[in-house]
């Protein structure tokens, strides 16, 4: 699988005007080491409606598989449903449809977020009306909470480990895409910076990791 693209419609129209999605700073690399280690970074892992919920440890081995039905980002104001997503033609990933810009997907060959391995999700970064999801996918911290709810009830919550950006003729495939010993989650959109010619020259990727479980397996009629 390689990564997918995300054209920046929106600022192809309205040109190079200073409306360019945040990018991750330095900070926030995996180089950079964990949130814990720098001063003055508490993450927001008490945000949200999980966290209002009675959350429970992970299991070692992580959750049954169950397809992700919402995604909510408290710190960058995220809330949306969330559609299967596959390969294209050429073997990248495909991207939610335009027209709706409040709609998230989950790779549906790959791992069920909260199961052990690596989950993947993707979303739009704008269109031509202007930013749409994962806009500011970007602008996440290390610490920050990731919320996804599943068909099973449960809502798996995520805690942001690095955001890295790449580009495009660099991006590590492995590194985002590769197995993983306990339930992680991967967050992607454009990113890099961006030409009128080409649109966006890379792609911003939040790495994650299952820290809890909220809510209770729901129990199908007979």
């Amino acid at each position: 699988m390689v990564v997918a693209a995300f054209v920046g419609l929106w600022l192809i129209e309205r040109g190079f005007e200073t409306v360019e999605p945040p990018q991750p700073s330095a900070a926030e690399r995996f180089a950079a080491g964990p949130a814990s280690q720098r001063s003055g970074i508490t993450g927001d892992s008490r945000s949200g409606s999980a966290a209002r919920a009675v959350a429970e440890l992970p299991p070692a081995e992580g959750l049954p598989p169950s397809e992700p039905v919402r995604i909510k980002i408290p710190s960058i104001r995220v809330d949306a449903p969330v559609m299967r997503l596959g390969l294209g033609p050429d073997h990248s990933l495909d991207v939610p449809p335009p027209g709706n810009t409040n709609m998230a997907g989950w790779y549906k060959d790959g791992t069920a977020p909260g199961a052990r391995g690596t989950a993947v999700m993707a979303g739009h970064v704008d269109d031509s009306r202007g930013p749409a999801v994962f806009y500011s996918l970007g602008a996440l911290k290390k610490g920050s909470r990731v919320e996804v709810t599943r068909e099973d009830g449960r809502t798996a919550v995520f805690e942001v480990d690095a955001v890295e950006v790449y580009e495009n003729d660099a991006f590590p495939d492995t590194k985002v895409y590769g197995p993983a010993a306990r339930p992680e989650l991967r967050l992607i959109t454009c990113g890099g910076g961006f030409s009128q010619q080409t649109g966006y020259r890379g792609n911003v990727v939040a790495f994650a990791h299952l820290t809890g479980v909220a809510g209770a397996t729901r129990v199908s009629a007979p």
